[in-house]
């Protein structure tokens, strides 16, 4: 087994961090464009639907650590800022342990992301999330909305992937 540099562990892990990031960015528009479009569909077929009112799951999480952490509620404002800042704060994350992975076990990138993204929407989205009370049981869902889950995190890690590959070759 060929030794790897602790270098190459920092780079790998910057280049990733910096991927997740980027591959956030992405994974939001297209869960906007995605979402717009299934509004404007609603539209046509002038079906009426009633929204929850339900906190997302980074939101819930941001309560989680605050009041755990802080000892104290979040406000409507500071919500607003907290799910965003859960959301990136996952996706560097991820991506920062993907780029460690890249370096350190090199098949882990076999597939171009596409296997990492659907193993980040199977342990966050189908079992941490849950599991933290964060939100229903995946049973609970529909699976349009998997499928939705599941393709976002798709882009997430090819994304991850492409960018990672990019700066781990400028490094």
């Amino acid at each position: 087994m060929e030794k790897v540099e602790t270098s190459d562990v920092i780079k790998g892990a910057f280049a990733g961090l910096v991927a997740g990031l980027v591959a956030t960015v992405v994974m939001t528009e297209f869960q906007s464009l995605v979402s717009k479009m299934s509004e404007d569909e609603d539209k046509k077929k002038h079906k009426s639907k009633q929204k929850e009112e339900k906190e997302p799951a980074t939101v819930k999480a941001a309560e989680m650590i605050s009041e755990g952490v802080f000892d104290r509620e979040l406000t409507k404002s500071e919500k607003k800022i907290a799910g965003p800042a859960m959301h990136y704060a996952m996706g560097a994350t991820s991506g920062l342990i993907y780029g460690i992975s890249s370096e350190v076990a090199p098949i882990t990138t076999a597939g171009a992301g596409l296997p990492f993204g659907a193993a980040v929407w199977l342990v966050a989205d189908n079992v941490a999330v849950p599991a933290l009370g964060l939100s229903k049981s995946p049973t609970k869902f529909p699976l349009s909305t998997h499928a939705y889950a599941l393709s976002s995190h798709l882009v997430y890690g090819l994304t991850t992937d492409l960018v990672r590959r990019l700066l781990r070759g400028l490094l």
